[in-house]
């Protein structure tokens, strides 16, 4: 009787440490498992409207594809109704206009702030690159140093913020 108590006494301390074992490991990963959801998120369609002689909009499409997302352009012969509908400010524009998620992106935005964007979900309109720098995602230039640049934020054509702000580079 004495070898039976012991033994069902040893099954269950086993069975305990095997389950404190497994909450355990299931507590110290929880982090990287919320850290990989959002790195292997589903990204949504970007509708990009641009002009057919555009080079640098096909460039910054494969930007986006090369980063994950998957891209429907158009060529259209008028963008301004696309940039209404983005509701953009004054000196906001650049060569094409985006949507996704609800979101406008104008210009060339970098994919990992639209990823950030779609991950923050902020009250805003959309994001920014106003003009054409160089050096931003679809305008690199062999040889020349990225001009200085910013992604702005902005809700019904007003600059809401910088969301994001890349130096000049070498």
């Amino acid at each position: 009787m004495k070898k039976q108590w012991t033994l069902a006494l040893i099954a269950l301390v086993g069975g305990w440490v095997s389950l404190s074992a497994i909450s355990l490991k299931a507590e110290t990963q929880s982090e990287p498992v919320l850290s990989t959801a959002k790195a292997t998120q589903v990204l949504p369609v970007v509708q990009v409207y641009k002009s057919a002689s555009c080079g640098c909009c096909k460039v910054w499409i494969k930007h986006l594809e090369e980063n994950g997302f998957s891209v429907q352009a158009q060529d259209v012969d008028n963008l301004l109704p696309y940039k209404e509908q983005a509701k953009l400010g004054a000196g906001m524009g650049s060569c094409h206009t985006a949507f996704v998620d609800g979101y406008a992106i104008e210009g060339h935005v970098p994919a990992w702030d639209i990823k950030r964007l779609l991950l923050e979900k902020p009250p805003i309109s959309g994001l920014t690159v106003p003009r054409m720098p160089i050096g931003s995602p679809g305008m690199e230039v062999a040889g020349r140093p990225a001009d200085a640049y910013q992604v702005l934020s902005y809700k019904e054509g007003e600059t809401v913020g910088v969301f994001a702000d890349y130096p000049a580079g070498k």
